[in-house]
């Protein structure tokens, strides 16, 4: 091999390497919400995208470098909501009500995966790691509307309200009960707020 070919071939060897573990990735994420995480096999990932099974292994050594690679290339095509996008309401009910309806929507339309993951995270311990940033942000967005409250209603019930209202779980259990977004968030913005005030 001459000098003026090797670092093409080396190139190309990258570019491959980098297509296969795309493959793979996209494989387990597909399995992971059709199916779940505790149900996904190595065979099975290596099989929806024409790998061996030691390939795989190859590029993923064991199960948590699988969620991890899975929950980044997943959260960058769903990414959640913005908090920027409310943190200049001033009203802390109606800044509430507005990180509600945007992640409620961004709730239904990840329900898939979301309710796999949620549904094998007692039993895959592995996806705690990828897991704590979806709750870190959660975190983030709960704390930033506790704080807006502060000095305006009664303290003993906001913060426990509001980090109820935004778990995926209360989400998922209110969206059984047959409601739709605009009627989840005005439920939890009335566990949040009260009836709103009687019309004249």
């Amino acid at each position: 091999m001459t000098d003026e070919k090797r670092p093409y071939r080396l190139r190309e060897r990258a570019r491959a390497q980098e297509e296969t573990r795309r493959r793979i990735v996209e494989a387990a994420m597909q399995l992971h919400e059709s199916i779940g995480p505790r149900a996904t096999t190595v065979s099975a990932i290596a099989e929806r995208s024409g790998v061996q099974r030691l390939t795989v292994y190859r590029h993923f050594p064991d199960e948590a470098a699988i969620f991890q690679a899975c929950s980044s290339h997943w959260s960058t095509l769903n990414p959640p909501p913005e908090p920027g996008d409310w943190a200049d309401i001033a009203d802390p009910a109606a800044r509430f009500s507005a990180a509600a309806t945007a992640l409620y929507g961004y709730f239904s339309r990840a329900a898939r995966m979301l309710s796999s993951l949620f549904a094998d995270l007692p039993h895959v311990p592995a996806l705690m790691v990828p897991m704590s940033g979806f709750f870190d942000y959660l975190d983030g967005v709960s704390a930033d509307l506790i704080g807006a409250f502060d000095g305006v209603a009664p303290s003993g019930h906001v913060a426990p309200t509001i980090r109820h209202a935004l778990r995926f779980p209360t989400w998922s259990d209110l969206d059984a009960q047959g409601l739709d977004d605009a009627g989840k968030v005005a439920l939890v913005s009335r566990w949040l707020c009260g009836p709103p005030p009687a019309r004249p």
